[in-house]
């Protein structure tokens, strides 16, 4: 394949992806390391902005973004001065335990940084390494809050709920849930896996805890074409979540939604769905845990994506990790804070450095206006899309994300090979659920690209028909 004349926006795709370097430093890792997943390797030091460069010298327009997690670019020079300060480089060495010897400057770190961005309504946070450990410390926060609003407050443990947990045993491991939604990810830890309903390959041969699960509303598009049959989908979805919590043999403390389902298909549902979510768990003394692990910090054309449902009261936790760059969860009730030190605890509670980098992240995108950049590129961007669909009605099928950034997905006949054929073509892009392709472009994504992604898009259905 021959290649294009180069500059700092041109893609270039010179050999097959992967190309003959990948692939044997490929075989060369799967001697050591699980390398089947790997899509081809990388050269960090020649990547930057949008594009990505692999060790083949082959240039894509990133619209992938490592699975959603990288929010302004790469070798982002203020990530780079932020990863070249002392500050971090003391972060690094000597790795403080921040639950037994915080840093000096931990609270300012925290305060002048995450905080400054924390959802509406929450003022406190327990910071964490993944997206999984922030959703599984989460759910220890519910269970916690439920067994301390049901022993009473300031109700000390009874020795036999001392002695029953150290055996695994009721009244000490009393038989609580959470409920989560079909085609849900939250993440691939023992507690978070129960709540992943997305694809039999998370979950197989794991054992899970009894939680159960609730329909997420099944969207038909164009949406002002289809609205009293979304409006009853999203009421059976709701009389269905009521029923569960009422009746479930074990009692629901929390649930836990994603505001767009990503992992099982870019699934959406209406503000008033969420507001009816939100009206349920209140009535019931159920925690409602919002997952923005890949929502959250802008993709949406809002800092957190639960922010286009107007809520009249906020979650009670929110969740977040990827963008971010750390993770955590955010909340605003001080009686989610355990009742006793060491409840909720590991060595290291996230990562000093992370946060660090969060900071700049952050710094990023409020000095930038990314957030609002983005929902203006995100209209745009769908507008471009749904012309396109009108050539390619047959695959380009329910096309959503309009209004919610640059958050945009569409169903295909075979998402497999259009992105493949994508990559070919110099574009480098996701897939989800059974036959969807999502677009995950970082904030920095520019209007000049549209019309790349878009004829990219164009020669690539022409040739996968």
């Amino acid at each position: 394949m021959p290649s294009a004349v180069h500059d700092e926006t041109t893609t270039v795709v010179a050999t097959e992806v992967p190309g003959p370097i990948s692939q044997e430093k490929i075989a060369a890792l799967n001697k050591v390391f699980d390398a089947r997943a790997v899509h081809f390797v990388v050269d960090y030091s020649k990547s930057h902005d949008n594009y990505i460069v692999d060790v083949d010298g082959n240039k894509y327009l990133d619209v992938y973004s490592q699975i959603a997690s990288i929010p302004v670019g790469y070798n982002n020079p203020t990530l780079i001065a932020a990863a070249q300060s002392p500050q971090m480089i003391s972060a690094l060495v000597n790795r403080p335990a921040i639950g037994n010897f915080p840093c000096e400057n931990w609270s300012t770190v925290l305060s002048q940084g995450l905080l400054r961005v924390a959802p509406k309504g929450h003022d406190r946070l327990f910071t964490a390494q993944s997206g999984s450990e922030a959703n599984e410390l989460a759910y220890k926060a519910a269970f916690m809050h439920y067994q301390r609003q049901r022993r009473g407050e300031g109700v000390e443990w009874t020795d036999h709920e001392i002695e029953s947990c150290l055996v695994n045993s009721a009244p000490g491991s009393p038989d609580l849930s959470i409920l989560s939604f079909k085609n849900s990810f939250h993440g691939r830890g023992f507690g978070s896996l129960s709540t992943t309903r997305s694809k039999a390959v998370h979950k197989l041969d794991i054992p899970s805890f009894n939680w159960p699960q609730a329909t997420f509303p099944s969207l038909k598009y164009p949406l002002e074409d289809n609205v009293e049959a979304n409006r009853a989908s999203e009421k059976a979805s709701l009389d269905e979540v009521e029923e569960v919590i009422k009746s479930w043999p074990s009692p629901v403390a929390a649930v836990i939604v994603e505001p767009i389902q990503s992992e099982g298909g870019d699934n959406h549902a209406s503000p008033a769905f969420f507001q009816g979510l939100r009206a349920l768990t209140e009535k019931y003394g159920v925690m409602l845990i919002v997952d923005e692990v890949q929502t959250g910090f802008g993709a949406t054309g809002k800092f957190w994506g639960h922010e286009h449902w107007q809520l009249e009261t906020p979650p009670d936790m929110v969740t977040f990790s990827k963008k971010a760059q750390t993770a955590g969860y955010f909340f605003g009730n001080e009686r989610l804070i355990p009742d006793k030190a060491y409840r909720q605890f590991n060595t290291w509670i996230g990562d000093p450095a992370r946060a660090i980098l969060a900071n700049a992240v952050i710094d990023e995108i409020l000095n930038r206006h990314l957030v609002e950049q983005t929902a203006q590129i995100g209209e745009k961007l769908y507008t471009a899309l749904a012309d396109l669909a009108t050539r390619h009605p047959d695959q380009i099928r329910n096309l959503r994300g309009k209004g919610q950034g640059t958050y945009i997905a569409f169903d295909t006949v075979n998402s497999a090979a259009l992105v493949k054929k994508m990559k070919s073509l110099g574009v480098n892009i996701g897939t989800c659920g059974k036959d969807t392709v999502r677009l995950r472009p970082m904030l920095i994504f520019e209007e000049s690209m549209i019309p790349k992604l878009v004829s990219t898009f164009d020669k690539a259905l022409t040739s996968v028909v």
